[in-house]
C-alpha cells in the first residue's frame, strides 16, 4: 500500500494509527486507500503499539424516564456509522443509577473497551465530566455544562443544538401571532439544557417588551404525566397563559389531555410549541409544532469530534453548536380568546364537570 500511495511504509502506519503529525489530507487518503483494498489493522496489535483500541463508548442511564426515546436510535445509527467510516467501532452499555454510570465508565476504562466517551444529557454539576478529567480519559459532551458555574470546562469539547435560539424565536413566533401572556415550562434543573432553553424563553420576552411573570414559569417536567401536571397549574391560574413553550415535546404532549379535561381545543383556545421534534408530535390531533433536531448528526459529528480528540487535537478546540429546525404543525396559532375570557371558559369547563359528577 505504501507504494501505491508513493509513501513510505513509516508514514502509512502513523496514518492508519493516528499519530498526529500526519496530516488531516494524507491521513484521509491512507485510510481510503486501506478500506478500497480490504486492509484491516489488527485491534490487538494496534492497542499495543498505540495504548489505542479505536473504539469509543456511550453508557446510557437505563433508569431515565425517556430512555425509550425514538431520537436514541437515530442518534446512535448518526454515531456508529461515523466510527465506522473511520474504522472505529462503537460501543453501547447501560448503567441503572447515576452511581452505577461511574462503575461502568471505570470498568470500561481499566479494561481497555474504549479510547473515549460520549457523554449524553449533560448536568449542570455533571460527576461523568469530573471523573473522566481525573483519568485523564477523552470525552465530548452532548450538551454544554457548569450553567452558573466558574468556567471549570475550559478543556471540555462538546456538541450542542442551540435550545436557548428555539425557546426564543417560539416566544418570538407566539407574539407575532399576537398572544401577549405566555408560559413556559421547563425540564429537571439537574440538567444544563433546562436552565439555557428558559433563557432564551426570558430573552424572547425581553425583546417583546412583554414582563418575565414568575407564576408563568414551572420546572421539572421530563414526562407526559409531569408535563400534565405542569400545564394544569398554568391553565387553572386565575389569569392563565393563552400560550405555552415547553422545554420538551415529552411534557408538551402531556398538556393535551389537560386541554380535552378542561374543555380547550389545543391550536384555538391555547397554543402549544414543544421542542426536540420526535415522532409522537405528528400523529397527535392538532399535530405539534415543535423545534426539531436531527439526532443522527447530531452522532455523527459527536462520533468524528470524539475521534479526532483521541488523535491529539486539543478538546477546547472540538466544540460545535447547530440550530434545531422549526416544524409547523397546527398546536398554535392566533389567540381566539384572552387571558380573561380563557379563565372564564375554564371555569365554566369545571363547574359543568363537577355538577355531572354529583349527578
Amino acid at each position: 500500500m505504501a507504494d501505491h500511495l508513493g509513501l513510505s511504509k513509516s508514514t502509512v502506519s502513523r496514518a492508519l494509527n493516528g499519530y498526529t503529525d500526519i496530516s488531516e489530507s494524507t491521513r484521509k487518503r491512507v485510510e481510503t486507500t486501506a478500506r478500497k483494498m480490504g486492509y484491516r489493522p489488527l485491534s490487538h496489535a494496534q492497542a499495543i503499539r498505540t495504548g489505542r483500541v479505536r473504539a469509543i463508548a456511550m453508557v446510557i442511564n437505563s433508569e431515565e424516564p425517556d430512555r425509550h426515546n425514538p431520537f436514541l436510535q437515530d442518534f446512535l445509527a448518526g454515531a456508529c456509522e461515523a466510527a465506522s467510516a473511520s474504522d472505529w467501532t462503537m460501543t453501547i452499555s447501560t448503567a441503572k443509577s447515576e452511581k452505577d454510570m461511574l462503575d461502568v465508565l471505570g470498568r470500561l476504562v481499566e479494561e481497555r473497551k474504549a479510547d473515549g466517551f460520549i457523554l449524553p444529557r449533560t448536568e449542570v454539576d455533571d460527576a461523568r465530566v469530573k471523573y473522566l478529567q481525573e483519568l485523564k480519559v477523552p470525552f465530548i459532551m452532548y450538551g454544554r455544562t457548569g450553567y452558573g458555574q466558574a468556567d471549570w470546562q475550559d478543556e471540555t469539547s462538546w456538541f450542542d443544538i442551540s435550545g436557548e435560539s428555539a425557546t426564543r424565536d417560539a416566544v418570538g413566533r407566539l407574539v407575532d401571532f399576537g398572544h401577549t401572556r405566555i408560559g413556559y415550562v421547563g425540564s429537571d434543573p439537574k440538567f444544563n439544557y433546562s436552565h439555557l432553553r428558559r433563557d432564551g424563553y426570558l430573552e424572547g420576552l425581553k425583546i417583546a417588551a412583554l414582563p418575565a411573570d414568575p407564576e408563568l414559569i414551572r420546572e421539572g417536567a421530563r414526562t407526559r404525566e409531569e408535563g400534565a401536571v405542569e400545564a394544569r397549574a398554568l391553565l387553572t391560574l386565575n389569569h392563565p397563559p393563552t400560550a405555552i413553550v415547553f422545554a420538551t415535546d415529552l411534557a408538551a404532549l402531556g398538556c393535551y389531555s389537560v386541554c380535552t379535561e378542561l374543555g380547550l381545543e389545543v391550536g384555538q383556545d391555547v397554543s402549544i410549541l414543544g421542542y426536540d421534534g420526535i415522532p409522537e408530535c405528528q400523529y397527535v390531533s392538532p399535530g405539534l409544532t415543535t423545534f426539531s433536531v436531527d439526532s443522527k448528526r447530531a452522532g455523527e459529528r459527536l462520533a468524528t469530534m470524539l475521534i479526532s480528540q483521541t488523535r491529539g487535537e486539543a478538546p477546547a478546540d472540538l466544540r460545535e453548536i447547530g440550530e434545531a429546525v422549526l416544524i409547523e404543525r397546527s398546536s398554535d396559532g392566533p389567540p381566539s380568546v384572552t387571558a380573561e375570557e380563557l379563565a372564564r371558559k375554564i371555569q365554566l369547563s369545571k363547574d359543568h364537570n363537577r355538577g355531572g359528577n354529583r349527578l
